[in-house]
């Protein structure tokens, strides 16, 4: 059973309609609205839920949006279909399942929550007032702060600062969530009051990095203003006058491995205290998630500590492995910094010495700020034996020289990696003064000498390390489509963008169950229209899945062990659900005259035999409303459990025990004995169902909710271990070989990039013979490769403001991609063979989902998953998947090169 947070409903003396809804909430969104002020509050509120609220309070009327992002546009509009009333807010999606099992660690949302598209924020009124109508929760409040370089724009701090205190020298850790706003001075209270600690005996450091960057004296000036990030460490460090250390005692660690241990001898099980954070108590004794023993002594010094990565020991093992912290949203910084990094020349380059080639004067660069930060950056995570990097130092330099990329907010990789190829290139260029020079058209010469002549142009005013390594050539022709005027140009290229094929269809998974006794259950992955409805799902899976004519389909989300909800309106739109959701689908009979479903949910023991808790995945089957009888919900129950009882010497397949020709309810049951059945009724008691076989009393209720205990006798005759885990709508970084019949090629992508097209109309070109402008065709050719290949699939498309992602599975080369017959023979006569060492991964949809690295450690030979700061090895095999976004190729040398 699902684990409810304050789930209860709160209704006045008035039912009101639709209509009325919508209408008050206008009026108190408008109120609200023309109030916000600093110190406001807002609340949370999960997008699902909002949306289905959105549809049924303008059912009424003519036109509809349901995106959520404008209370108060939505509040004007509606939508086309009759809408059920919504149950309670259910918040649950929005924060960690831990959060729901112990109420006392405090309410964590989930790291990577975008507003529009997981929750929409509500002004305190509007919250209140739904909040009566409808009860539920979590509450999920957060407050208003100032923002920006005047402090004059407002802004809701969804995500407070997250912050390691760290005690010196007693070795306590504390997190805590506090306001980026809070000073110094509450900082320093805060965390006094959690150590129990004198005030007068605490000095706080910024403790970036386990270095002493500053001591935080100025009590008045805010966590912002002193540059504090989220997940950084602060070390509070205590006076002691008893051994004789001070707070500036220790300037390189913590205390020695043997005062550590008796200190904690001293302390014993008193380190073992946890806590949770409210945001309504921040000066509570609970205002942290954890104060545990940690052996602060491994960050002294990198040689003398093993530090473990996804459960890999980094001690003696090869460089190249360090990860990068997740600062918030910050992915897909750290994928293209990984690629960048592991790069074999940029590794080489910014490992020695390169402060000579920084060009500071250089109006088109970063005065060489950009270069220094990385490369620093570079050395870190090139060292051996290293924790995590977090990468503030280089994040908040480029939030100085690219403000696109500031904050905390998902943004593409892809853009982010050309502003960095562009940026080093700039604070690297060699050619400290660039001379004017004046292109000439082709004019018939021979395309060797032109393009001979445009790449020394080119490299007279840009020579650096990212122009040798990834800079190529290719040659541009315009067509005149009057005078056929032909203009050939030679430019260069840092990346290549290739264009794929549409992607109109969806892949999804969804696991169906018999009702029957027929079958264990089995996940079916169909193709559905991208933009399609839960009918159009219903109906592919009945086609794969063999429906019978007198049997439908129940779909339902499953979470936390429970139905999280049943999908019976045809018109819900798939793109309502998640690609890490859950689904299952029922086979029941299609004509449920007099009728109630069953619900069969699990419950398993725990260590102690006493205590039980949800499992596996619930099963529904249908059951007459005429006169049930407890031995009739055994049977039914029997029969549904009847594929996962385990077969003995003394029983035959569950299916021959059904009979060929049989009613499978007149059929042999597996066991005649009572099954350890509960019956939960609308009060939520529960009533035992091994004793007597009077009739039950059906409810209003479409439904039973019935609960089994399996224990362990029970589950040495049953084998329920397939009901344990759904597999996700859709699995990230893998494709089913189904949905991979007809891949679409890397080769593919690159000739369609080369392919002669028109110019688009708004894009002509003006013809130096017409002496107008002419809707040219416009054909492109490579000429000259670079030694690193950088290959972005446009994954992202924009039609009429509307943002798409392309799921397209392209079949790229991790060996032997060869571009030998792309290239001009006369430009380069040798072969041009290329190598996959790297590749970014997006998985999820536009403007939010997870970035992730893919790369080759070519000492090794062994590919290596870099998921911000958790790296694990994979195979080969699993390199390629649908979520590949930007690949990175190195030339091959071959005989003669």
């Amino acid at each position: 059973m699902a684990t409810e947070v304050s789930i209860c409903s709160s209704t006045g003396s008035k039912e009101l309609t639709p209509e009325e809804e919508r209408v008050l909430i206008r009026d108190i969104a408008l109120a609200a609205e023309a109030d916000a002020r600093e110190g406001a509050t807002f609340y949370l509120i999960t997008q699902r839920w909002w949306q289905h609220w959105i549809k049924y309070v303008n059912q009424d009327q003519t036109h509809s949006t349901t995106d959520g992002s404008s209370l108060l546009e939505n509040c004007d509009l509606e939508s086309l279909t009759i809408v059920k009333k919504p149950g309670v807010i259910d918040n649950s999606d929005l924060i960690y399942d831990s959060a729901l099992e112990d109420l006392s660690m405090g309410l964590e949302i989930h790291d990577t929550l975008l507003e529009g598209r997981d929750y929409v924020l509500l002004p305190h009124e509007v919250w209140s007032q739904l909040f009566t109508w409808y009860g539920g929760g979590p509450t999920l409040s957060r407050k208003v702060i100032s923002s920006g370089p005047s402090h004059t724009e407002l802004a809701v701090e969804v995500y407070p600062l997250r912050l390691q205190l760290l005690v010196m020298p007693k070795e306590y850790s504390a997190t805590i969530r506090i306001s980026k706003k809070e000073t110094i001075g509450d900082l320093h209270k805060r965390a006094c009051k959690i150590f129990d600690l004198n005030s007068e005996q605490v000095c706080i450091w910024d403790y970036y990095g386990h270095r002493k960057h500053a001591l935080m004296t100025d009590l008045d000036r805010t966590l912002d203003d002193a540059n504090i990030q989220m997940d950084q460490d602060i070390l509070v460090e205590v006076l002691d006058h008893v051994n004789g250390i001070s707070c500036t005692s220790q300037e390189n660690g913590f205390l020695g491995k043997e005062a550590s241990s008796m200190f904690v001898e001293h302390l014993g099980s008193s380190l073992s205290i946890t806590g949770g954070f409210s945001a309504s108590k921040a000066s509570s004794k609970s205002c942290f998630s954890e104060l545990s023993k940690t052996n602060l002594a491994s960050g002294t010094r990198d040689s003398d500590s093993t530090y473990v990565i996804s459960g890999m020991s980094t001690r003696g093992s090869p460089a190249g492995i360090t990860g990068l912290l997740n600062l918030g949203n910050t992915c897909f910084m750290n994928s293209a910094i990984q690629c960048l990094v592991h790069t074999p020349e940029f590794a080489k380059y910014f490992q020695e010495d390169y402060h000579q080639e920084i060009n500071r004067q250089n109006p088109f660069g970063m005065v060489g700020e950009l270069a220094l930060a990385f490369g620093e950056l570079l050395r870190k995570l090139w060292a051996p034996g290293r924790t995590p990097v977090a990468p503030r130092p280089f994040k908040a330099k480029l939030a100085r020289f690219a403000p696109q990329f500031s904050g905390y907010n998902q943004h593409d990789s892809q853009e982010l990696l050309a502003f960095l190829l562009d940026g080093l290139h700039e604070d690297l260029n060699r050619v400290k003064e660039k001379p004017y020079i004046k292109s000439r058209d082709a004019d018939g010469r021979p395309d060797e000498v032109v393009a001979d002549e445009y790449w020394a142009n080119h490299i007279a005013r840009n020579d650096s390390i990212i122009v040798d390594v990834c800079q190529g050539q290719y040659k541009s022709t315009l067509v005149c489509p009057v005078c056929d005027k032909i203009s050939v140009t030679f430019d260069p290229f840092m990346y290549l963008s290739l264009p794929l094929q549409f992607a109109s269809t969806r892949s999804m998974t969804v696991t169906v169950f018999t009702s029957d006794g027929s079958s264990l259950p089995s996940a079916y992955t169909v193709a559905v229209p991208k933009q399609g409805r839960c009918r159009d799902l219903i109906q592919a899976l009945s086609n794969t899945c063999s429906l019978q004519p007198t049997e439908k389909l129940l779909l339902a989300e499953i979470r936390n062990h429970s139905i999280q909800r049943i999908m019976d309106d045809p018109l819900i739109l798939l793109s309502t659900i998640k690609d890490d959701d859950r689904l299952a689908a029922y086979k029941i009979p299609k004509f449920e005259k007099n009728s109630v479903h069953l619900r069969l949910f699990h419950l398993c023991q725990e260590h102690d035999p006493q205590r039980w808790k949800p499992c596996g995945t619930p099963s529904i089957a249908v059951i007459s409303t005429d006169g049930i009888q407890r031995s009739e919900i055994h049977r039914t129950v029997h029969k549904m459990l009847l594929p996962f009882l385990k077969k003995t010497s003394a029983q035959s397949d569950p299916s021959d025990m059904l009979g060929q020709n049989s009613d499978p309810s007149t059929s042999p049951q597996p066991d005649s004995e009572e099954l350890p059945l509960q019956l939960v009724d609308e009060n939520n008691a529960c009533i035992n169902l091994s004793v007597g076989d009077e009739a039950i009393k059906c409810s209003s209720s479409s439904f039973l909710h019935l609960v089994i205990n399996w224990s362990t006798e029970l589950l040495e005759k049953y084998d329920i271990h397939c009901l344990e885990s759904l597999p996700e709508v859709c699995k990230y970084g893998y494709v089913s070989k189904k949905a991979r019949t007809e891949p679409l090629s890397l080769y593919a992508c690159l000739e369609a990039f080369l392919r002669e097209e028109p110019l688009v109309p708004e894009d002509m070109w003006y013809c130096p013979q017409c002496k107008e402008r002419r809707q040219a065709s416009k054909k492109l050719d490579l000429w000259r490769l670079p030694n690193v290949l950088v290959i972005h699939l446009k994954r992202f498309s924009y039609y009429r403001s509307m943002k798409h992602k392309l799921e397209t599975f392209v079949n790229f080369p991790l060996h032997d991609f060869d571009l030998t017959n792309y290239v001009p023979k006369k430009s380069h006569a040798q072969q041009q063979p290329y190598e996959l060492y790297a590749l970014i991964n997006h998985y999820g949809g536009m403007g939010s989902g997870h970035y992730m690295a893919n790369i080759k450690l070519l000492d090794e030979n062994r590919w290596y998953n870099f998921d911000d700061s958790h790296i694990t090895p994979i195979n080969e095999d699993d390199v390629k998947s649908s979520g590949a976004y930007v690949l990175f190729y190195r030339r091959v040398k071959t005989d003669g090169a």
